[in-house]
């Protein structure tokens, strides 16, 4: 995968020598020689130069317009809600679920069981309608689901890197600090407090996001707050999942959209012959309803 095209942007930025197309080439190199059928990169689609390299001088395809949302994290614990019960799944029974749902989907790894053991990898969850009953068998569960239900991943990107937000004019810093005092003065009053992001944050990011049924949205939003109150325990100030266009519980996640950006997926095919799969040849899919965004990528 080509993942963070900033690295060969920067270098053709600055040098107007080709380099950047130089090192995407190699890569791709790399790539064939390990047995990759594709090769994709992300960047903002606001990223004029980054898009103009791999589309027009490195033969890539727009392919997927993805949404980063981002949530801060507050200094108040957000109220469970009282429509939804929340249940931990081990990590065997998390990937029969994952896979009974997203088998089909763009992007699932095939190595899924290696996601969720992983130690950063903070817990699976699954939510349901307030009073249904759950006895552990997930297995029944995939037989008769619920008419709703949701689930998502939590991956700890804190132990992983920081981010920090640089440039912003003094009278944003302090206006960030008044909403963290009043909050912490005032936890009752849930003010919606701005994180320092002014200084190395860590983060938590929600994969695996997906769900059924009308009520679907709903239990995601009870599961963003579940999330929500893990990162204020971790001490991280955001938390942020990346959902597809078309994504049916997209509207279910809380996020601010200045914290958050659009994306633009872009792909190359790199070999002759190819396993078509599930999914076919992905450079003329069309855009599916859901994406697996594998959290050791972000």
């Amino acid at each position: 995968y080509v993942y963070q095209p900033s690295v060969t942007l920067e270098c053709y930025v600055r040098r107007r020598k080709g380099v950047g197309r130089k090192l995407v080439e190699r890569m791709e190199q790399w790539f064939r020689q390990k047995g990759a059928e594709y090769s994709y990169m992300a960047t903002e689609q606001d990223n004029e130069a980054s898009v103009r390299l791999f589309t027009s001088r490195c033969g890539y395809s727009k392919f997927r317009t993805p949404s980063l949302l981002v949530h801060p994290v507050f200094r108040h614990a957000l109220k469970p809600s009282r429509r939804a019960s929340i249940v931990r799944l081990e990590p065997r029974d998390a990937e029969r679920l994952y896979r009974w749902h997203f088998a089909a989907v763009e992007f699932f790894p095939a190595d899924i069981d290696a996601v969720l053991s992983n130690a950063l990898s903070l817990g699976t969850f699954l939510a349901l309608p307030a009073g249904t009953s759950w006895d552990g068998d997930v297995e029944a569960f995939l037989a008769a689901p619920p008419a709703s239900w949701a689930v998502l991943s939590v991956w700890n990107c804190m132990d992983a890197f920081r981010l920090e937000v640089r440039g912003a004019p003094r009278l944003m810093r302090a206006a960030a600090g008044a909403t963290r005092l009043v909050d912490r003065a005032a936890p009752w009053l849930r003010i919606p407090s701005i994180p320092n992001l002014f200084a190395p944050f860590g983060l938590y990011f929600l994969y695996g996001l997906g769900g059924a049924g009308p009520g679907a949205p709903r239990l995601v939003r009870a599961l963003c707050r579940h999330a929500h109150n893990m990162a204020r325990r971790g001490g991280c100030g955001v938390v942020a999942t990346e959902v597809a266009a078309l994504e049916p519980v997209r509207a279910g996640v809380p996020h601010w959209p200045r914290l958050g950006a659009e994306d633009l997926w872009c792909i190359k095919r790199l070999a002759d012959g190819y396993n078509h799969g599930l999914l076919g040849d992905w450079t003329r899919a069309p855009p599916g309803r859901s994406i697996f965004v594998d959290p050791r990528e972000f």
